[in-house]
């Protein structure tokens, strides 16, 4: 198949560099916390991927994606988790509830990142 764009370029010093746009999209929700640590690890581990996926436009919605999928999955493994784990009572022993909780949390966001995030 034989692409017949045209590009447009700039000059720049001795270089001619080609104008790209990226179209709007729709949707201008912001990332949130884990689609930016996906960002990150396409950026700094995964440059090829990264590069063809902001090149093609579908970085923003694979991190969209991404981001939308730990949520659920994060949401999945906590109840889990909680259903699984013998917490302490929150009405009479708070702190150990909490700690309890956060723990869970912690490890619930562990397998979040290795499911999705580093892959």
């Amino acid at each position: 198949k034989v692409m017949t764009e045209t590009f447009t370029y700039s000059q720049s010093g001795d270089y001619l560099l080609p104008n790209l746009t990226l179209e709007q999209s729709e949707e201008q929700t912001p990332l949130g916390h884990y689609g930016l640590m996906r960002k990150a690890f396409l950026k700094d581990y995964r440059t090829i991927n990264y590069n063809r996926l902001l090149l093609t436009e579908k970085l923003y919605p694979h991190l969209r994606e991404i981001e939308q999928a730990a949520n659920r999955r994060l949401e999945q493994l906590m109840n889990e988790l909680t259903k699984r784990a013998a917490l302490p009572d929150k009405a009479t022993n708070q702190m150990a509830w909490t700690a309890a909780m956060n723990s869970l949390k912690a490890q619930a966001e562990e397998m979040v990142t290795d499911e999705l995030i580093y892959s």
